[in-house]
């Protein structure tokens, strides 16, 4: 609902100043017309969700001692569900007790309570140029001054990153360095080791956020950050981990982690005490259970084969339809293509003009200038391949071929 709506005007703080309403989620207001394919969302496709472990699951929780998953907890998180993901951590490299991990309300609770205990008005915080929206409006809600780092198809630029450390000193720097949203990029192995160096040579905080991780098509990624911290000695303090089990499980069940130093661990909990007590215990102990079942392998190996299939088919079909018009780099997992128009044969080179003309073909996608917190570049777009089937993709894609 518009503000100006409200006849009485209200004293809101004025933080709010620094944000707006985020474009996708207003883009989303014009999806709901009969006969429109979107490439628009990042949402998981929810024919890939495993209903029946995680129906077993939620039996297993609710079948004996379920008084205790439905009461009160603990802020830190459900102790049985630190104790898996300790387990499930150490498999990607981390050693992490389960003291050493709080649990929090989707992996997005996990940056909003970095900011909460990290940023001061006027802090400057380093992000990727291009990245998440909701990371660049939440950030900026708590007064930081955010600087971007230019990437490419190997993510984040080091030599680049350096220099903008030494202008700015940034309170800290977060990252998806695997599979990002938007750009859908991979930080390689020596680019992560070099960001450890950076950390430690200057003493700032590395936010490792890493939703994407699992979906790699192919060849596994390099390990992440936080795991190769323990081939730079004294990194590991410079470095919070953020997980969720919104693209590998289930976002409904709004379940995610954090893994960072005790000092900025307390402080989170001081913080989220405030906001929601405790997540969902329900919800924790389902994930605890799920991930007993030994059944997650298999789920991402469905996963995998079937977002590797749409990717290819995504690849294949704008090369063919849209030709020279359009530049990207396919993606190796993850769940979206970042591209740019290249305004070549006389077409467009505006992305919100195309988007324009997609929709009036009934396809939707993201032009890319919001997910940059400076210097937009609005040639640019965001298409995820997760939620159409290849049918869907095709034929898509060839709407986007009669909308350039």
């Amino acid at each position: 609902m518009n503000a100006s709506a409200f006849a009485i005007p209200l004293p809101f703080a004025q933080r709010l100043q620094n944000v707006e309403t985020s474009a996708i989620r207003e883009l989303f207001k014009l999806l709901g017309k009969p006969g429109i394919i979107s490439f628009a969302g990042g949402f998981p496709d929810p024919a890939m969700f495993d209903v029946d472990g995680i129906r077993e699951a939620t039996n297993q929780v609710l079948g004996g001692g379920a008084g205790a998953v439905l009461q009160y907890g603990a802020t830190e998180g459900w102790g049985p569900l630190r104790e898996a993901l300790s387990g499930h951590m150490a498999h990607k490299g981390i050693k992490a007790k389960p003291e050493e991990i709080i649990t929090t309300t989707g992996s997005q609770q996990a940056l909003d309570l970095i900011g909460k205990t990290m940023i001061n008005p006027g802090d400057k915080v380093i992000v990727e140029g291009p990245t998440f929206l909701a990371t660049i409006q939440c950030f900026r809600l708590y007064g930081a001054d955010l600087v971007s780092a230019p990437i490419d198809a190997d993510g984040v630029k080091v030599d680049e990153l350096e220099k903008l450390i030494v202008e700015h000193k940034p309170k800290f720097i977060y990252l998806i360095p695997t599979f990002g949203n938007p750009s859908g990029a991979m930080l390689s192995l020596a680019r992560r080791k070099r960001v450890l160096e950076l950390a430690l040579q200057y003493k700032v905080l590395v936010v490792e956020d890493d939703p994407y991780g699992e979906l790699y098509f192919g060849a596994s990624p390099p390990p992440s950050i936080m795991a190769l911290s323990s081939e730079v000695p004294g990194s590991r303090d410079w470095v919070a981990y953020c997980g969720s089990f919104s693209k590998v499980l289930s976002p409904g069940i709004r379940v995610g982690w954090m893994i960072a130093q005790p000092a900025l661990l307390a402080n989170a909990v001081m913080c989220k005490q405030f906001s929601d007590a405790h997540t969902s215990n329900l919800s924790q102990a389902i994930a605890a259970n799920y991930l007993g079942l030994n059944r997650m392998d298999a789920a991402l190996a469905r996963v995998r084969s079937t977002y590797a299939q749409r990717a290819q088919t995504m690849a294949d079909g704008l090369r063919r339809e849209l030709g020279d018009a359009l530049e990207f780099s396919a993606p190796r997992g993850g769940m979206f293509f970042w591209m740019r128009l290249t305004g070549r044969g006389g077409k467009t080179q505006d992305a919100g003009e195309f988007a324009k003309r997609a929709l009036d073909q009934l396809v939707a996608f993201v032009p890319g200038a919001p997910f940059f917190a400076t210097n937009p570049d609005r040639a640019t777009l965001r298409m995820s391949f997760a939620t159409a089937d290849v049918a869907k993709i095709e034929e898509g894609v060839g709407r986007l071929g009669r909308a350039i």
